[in-house]
């Protein structure tokens, strides 16, 4: 963000304060009072920004951060930085070009303009001078046609968000107006409302709002465009609670857009409740008394995504127009810059409420959490930030759509197909098992406490999984070195609280990811760094490229989580070439490589070696489950880890004795039973898990090809090319990704149930800092071919609607 590179940008002020004074100075005081005053009462827009003066930043030093990033993801697209213009009416009362060249200012910052419904250049104009989001401020007329018509022209225009401003029906009273008579000059006025006579903003508010709003607005909106719908004006938790219910895809906290209570709270004094009540379940923004970059990062350290600049950029739009608007946005760039550094804040997503140290004596502190009475229950702000993580929520979420709509076809679920179970064999299985112990010698009371007692930590089936790890994959290594776990998800979480020992160790994943591991990051407080594969799929140039930045921000990369063959979610496997490269790339950068395996066994055709059995240095840590290849109610899982282990008097043990000290204290050992069963199938094919998964493998096999010929066959090449439809062609495993032309979301995903009779999941779970918005993910294990055929038209219905 440079407005220097734009012709004829001046430098000018250093802060916004003085553009301030430069504005009140070109500006006649009439004008002046008008663009000041704004629609809520003085007070409360005071209020504001003595609030922001309270808040107490906490400076760390020698944190490594260089260079911050300030970029965040909001609503699909990147910004970049974490602020937009807020809706401001009558940019041509301060300057000639009015929203032209504050849209131009805002395309070269990468920012997105809210434009007012009251805005003084058309639509048409401000689109075509903008290369970065727009959004529409609405106001609801009480002709609906009218604001329909202005919605329906915004959307033609490319604005890709409306933000309806709910504390109408009407402005508020502006004293400074009123005093002065305030009208608006001959020439100056809305140009998207032609014949309508606002030459007195408040007298046409009273006149033509709808002063009978409520929440069915949203559904209103929602029946008259596609685009997302925010709401602006939101100043408590009990509303925020409401507009979620309604389905919003955004909150603006504010206190001045329109008809407010004197002496309303600051925006800032309600943020925090109104993000704890949200917890990320939408975007929240701010808007109201941010004058400094410092105030930015106080509003989002106290729970904001992003926050809307106003008068600001009005001052620099007066002073110096288009130049003075980029300079406006450059210079709270610059300040927000400086103020996180100076807290050690590498990235606007890593602002939290860490950030606010105690407030000005003399005034009550800002609260980071709400308050609650006696007896009210348990705040969720006050539990482990990992609950309001939205990867906690994703499968709830997808089980929830499932259980609601029980009749439609679901590419969901990435769990084996039923058909291959039979209740009997379990019995035996374990039958099998308990054989095997008395062979070698075992009494009965030591069979009966191999199966009614906790056993070993580490595992009382190691010896069959080592033996099975050999034969199938061609890995080995001493059953010492194995750890038995509840699934594999257990493995994940050992395996990093083991290895990350602190904030300055680096967990690296590559992206798209599972999200068993990103949440099993998030559970420790571990930050995941995400490493973006490509459409060829992972690259080792990324990775390395990622540690060196991880290195220059001052902490220690120590473990890249990856699965190689046939992923979760997109389908991917990594070349030969490539898993050589990565061992090399972990051996010359100390690097441990978490590999993840768990499709391997259940795909059709000759596999790759795994990167363990390629691994010469013990820089793999193998990850494994039988919940694929035996059956996942057993949820038995394991960890290879065979790293040597160096304590301060020299001894040496094994990484996998250190995981078994976790284990014990988190869930003490693996059922008994479930060992008992998944050995028995070992066993019973002599450790050789490809063949108890042959007959599988083929099905799973034709169950990806039959759905890559319905693709083929829903989305003939011409229409799949005028749609923008593409998937990749995996050779194994239950997973495919396809690119759809439209936000893949939550809600688009609940239309899919609920109106077409299909599920899928958003992509978008998948990527740990943003990604994947327009791309599915397809299952193809749980279903018949005909489910496949009967899913698939629905899904291409669903997608050709959804599209037009």
């Amino acid at each position: 963000m440079n407005a220097e590179s734009a012709p004829g940008t001046v430098r000018g002020p250093h802060t916004l304060a003085e553009y301030a004074e430069l504005a009140r100075a070109a500006l006649s005081p009439e004008t002046w009072d008008f663009i000041e005053g704004g629609a809520g009462q003085e007070r409360t827009l005071a209020a504001n920004g003595e609030a922001f003066d309270r808040v107490r930043l906490r400076p760390r030093v020698l944190t490594g951060v260089g260079r911050p990033d300030l970029g965040v993801r909001i609503l699909g697209r990147n910004w970049a930085a974490p602020f937009a213009v807020a809706p401001i009416a009558h940019h041509t009362l301060v300057h000639e070009a009015g929203e032209a060249a504050t849209a131009r200012a805002t395309g070269r910052a990468g920012v997105p303009l809210v434009v007012s419904t009251f805005a003084g250049r058309t639509f048409e104009e401000i689109a075509e001078a903008s290369c970065a989001p727009l959004w529409l401020q609405v106001y609801c007329f009480r002709d609906r046609a009218v604001t329909r018509a202005l919605v329906e022209r915004a959307e033609r225009a490319g604005f890709e968000a409306l933000v309806l401003t709910v504390d109408a029906p009407r402005l508020g009273r502006r004293l400074r107006d009123l005093r002065n008579r305030f009208r608006l000059p001959p020439g100056v006025g809305p140009a998207n409302l032609p014949g309508e006579n606002v030459s007195s903003p408040a007298d046409h508010a009273l006149a033509a709002f709808d002063d009978s709003l409520d929440w069915s607005v949203v559904d209103w909106l929602r029946s008259v465009s596609s685009l997302p719908v925010l709401i602006k004006g939101v100043l408590t938790a009990d509303d925020a609670r409401r507009a979620l219910a309604a389905g919003v895809d955004g909150i603006v906290v504010s206190n001045h857009g329109g008809r407010q209570l004197d002496g309303a709270p600051a925006t800032l004094e309600v943020l925090p409740e109104i993000a704890a009540e949200v917890d990320h379940a939408c975007p929240v923004l701010l808007d109201g008394g941010v004058r400094r970059g410092r105030d930015v990062l106080a509003a989002l350290a106290l729970g904001a995504d992003a926050v809307l600049l106003g008068r600001p950029v009005l001052h620099g739009l007066a002073v110096h127009g288009e130049s003075g608007v980029g300079r406006v946005l450059d210079i709270v760039a610059e300040e927000l810059t400086e103020a996180m550094t100076l807290t050690g804040t590498a990235s606007a997503a890593q602002a939290g409420p860490h950030l606010v140290g105690a407030a000005d004596r003399t005034e009550p502190p800002v609260p980071v959490t709400p308050r609650r009475a006696a007896g009210a229950g348990l705040l969720k702000a006050e539990l482990h930030g990992s609950l309001q993580d939205p990867v906690l929520d994703t499968m709830n979420f997808l089980n929830e759509i499932t259980h609601r709509y029980p009749d439609a076809i679901s590419f969901a679920p990435g769990r084996p197909y039923d058909g291959f179970f039979r209740t009997e064999d379990i019995f035996g299985y374990l039958r099998r098992y308990l054989d095997h112990l008395e062979e070698g010698g075992a009494s009965p009371e030591q069979v009966r406490s191999a199966l009614f007692q906790y056993g070993p930590t580490s595992g009382q089936i190691r010896e069959l999984i080592a033996d099975s790890l050999r034969k199938d994959e061609g890995i080995t290594v001493a059953p010492e070195s194995v750890v038995v776990t509840v699934g594999c998800q257990e493995a994940m979480f050992l395996v990093v609280r083991a290895l990350i020992s602190g904030p300055q160790d680096a967990l690296l994943v590559s992206s798209p990811c599972y999200v068993g591991i990103t949440g099993a990051a998030r559970l420790l407080d571990v930050e995941v760094t995400a490493v973006e594969e490509d459409d060829d799929g992972f690259d080792p140039a990324r990775l390395q490229a990622a540690l060196r930045a991880e290195r220059a921000r001052g902490r220690r990369p120590r473990a890249f989580y990856v699965i190689p063959d046939h992923s979760n979610p997109s389908g991917r496997t990594m070349p030969l070439s490539a898993r050589h490269e990565l061992l090399e790339l972990a051996r010359r950068e100390d690097l441990l490589i978490l590999e993840d395996t768990p499709y391997r066994m259940v795909s059709p055709g000759r596999q790759l070696p795994t990167l363990k059995a390629l691994d010469r240095d013990r820089r793999v840590v193998h990850l494994g489950s039988y919940s694929k290849t035996l059956f996942p109610g057993a949820r038995v899982g394991f960890a290879v880890a065979d790293q040597s282990v160096v304590d301060d008097a020299g001894r040496t043990g094994l990484l996998a004795d250190e995981l078994t000290k976790i284990k014990s204290m988190v869930t003490v050992n693996t059922s008994p039973v479930s060992q008992a069963v998944a050995a028995g199938m070992l066993l019973s094919a002599d450790g050789r898990t490809s063949e108890l998964n042959a007959r599988a493998a083929a099905y799973y096999g034709d169950a990806m090809r039959v759905t890559l010929q319905e693709l083929e066959r829903s989305f003939p090449p011409g229409e799949r090319a005028r749609l923008g439809v593409r998937w990749n062609e995996p050779s194994g495993g239950f997973f495919l990704a396809v690119q759809v032309p439209f936000r893949a979301d939550n809600a688009a995903l609940t239309r899919s149930a609920e109106e077409f009779g299909v599920i899928w999941t958003p992509m978008s779970y998948f990527y740990p800092q943003g990604g994947g918005d327009d791309e599915i993910r397809l299952s193809v294990s749980y279903l018949t071919h005909q489910e496949i055929a009967d899913g698939m038209e629905r899904l291409a219905r669903f997608v050709k609607t959804q599209t037009a």
